[in-house]
């Protein structure tokens, strides 16, 4: 008869996230699922919209995960000011404090920020077979910060919570690679690890995607030739980014070039010579600054 007990793995890594939180003064979360407040957030007024994103999912703003080796305290540090980091950003929208030398001093005291951590073994379901498998294995490190600190933390720097609506994404791109060239549609199979990485950009910034299916595009008289221009007046919670995504093997890498019209201003920005995760990550980030206030994309 198969053993239908859960791996003694699997066990130890849903409570390892308690036990690691308690021992470093962390306490863990009591928010609500997708709209609970960690800390002494102050929860969106009575006026505001009850549609807005951030009022929704204000907890999530305020935390963020990171893949570390093992669970013990050899990477831990790095991955509190990696975290730190990421939560800076997605909380203002301003792309800037992910590089901005003053962090450096807070990401390295991260800890004092923390209201909860956790780890997620991404190997749980399979057997330890050498010592290396026991120490050295991929973890999801999760860890949240209590609102209030990291608000007082961004006024230090002075910037600011991005507390108004936050836009979709609704990318028209272009794709161009060595063999193949396709729209970004939300159907388009070769697409599919593109779609991904564009979209976990701009979760860790706090936004959306909506990814336009192959019959709205055609609609809007989109073809994979030139530039997208689409025929389309979009709705005001949409950041409409045009594009092109092509691989230059002189960069080497991939060339990203980008277009998006916001509360009637025109910003064009982009990239050049890298992997496509770093493309979209550079496509999401210009919209986060766009939106919030923040600038021009560089």
């Amino acid at each position: 008869m198969a053993d239908r007990r859960p791996p003694r793995r699997c066990v130890l890594a849903v409570v390892l996230g308690m036990l690691v939180a308690l021992s470093s003064g962390a306490t863990p979360s009591s928010g609500a699922p997708g709209g609970g407040f960690v800390g002494a957030a102050n929860p969106p007024k009575p006026g505001d919209s009850p549609y807005s994103y951030v009022s929704q999912n204000l907890s999530s703003m305020y935390q963020a995960t990171v893949v570390v080796t093992g669970s013990d305290r050899r990477y831990r540090s790095a991955g509190f000011a990696r975290c730190l980091r990421t939560v800076l950003v997605k909380a203002s929208g301003n792309p800037r404090l992910a590089a901005d030398p003053r962090v450096d001093r807070f990401a390295h005291e991260a800890n004092l920020f923390i209201a909860s951590f956790d780890y997620v073994d991404q190997l749980a379901a399979y057997h330890i077979h050498d010592d290396q498998g026991t120490y050295d294995r991929p973890f999801n490190l999760t860890v949240r910060f209590v609102p209030a600190m990291i608000d007082r933390l961004l006024a230090d720097l002075g910037d600011r919570p991005w507390r108004g609506d936050r836009p979709v994404i609704v990318p028209v791109l272009a794709v161009r690679g060595v063999t193949t060239a396709y729209v970004l549609s939300a159907e388009v199979a070769t697409g599919a690890d593109q779609r991904g990485s564009l979209e976990e950009s701009a979760s860790e910034l706090g936004l959306r995607v909506r990814f336009p299916t192959d019959a709205e595009l055609a609609g809007w008289g989109v073809t994979v030739d030139g530039f997208p221009s689409p025929h389309v007046a979009p709705p005001a919670d949409w950041a409409l980014v045009t594009g092109t995504l092509e691989f230059e093997p002189a960069a080497p890498g991939w060339t990203g070039s980008w277009k998006t019209r916001y509360q009637d201003r025109e910003y064009v920005w982009g990239i050049r010579g890298v992997n496509f995760d770093k493309a979209f990550q550079n496509l999401a980030a210009g919209v986060a600054q766009i939106a919030s206030g923040h600038g021009v994309p560089e």
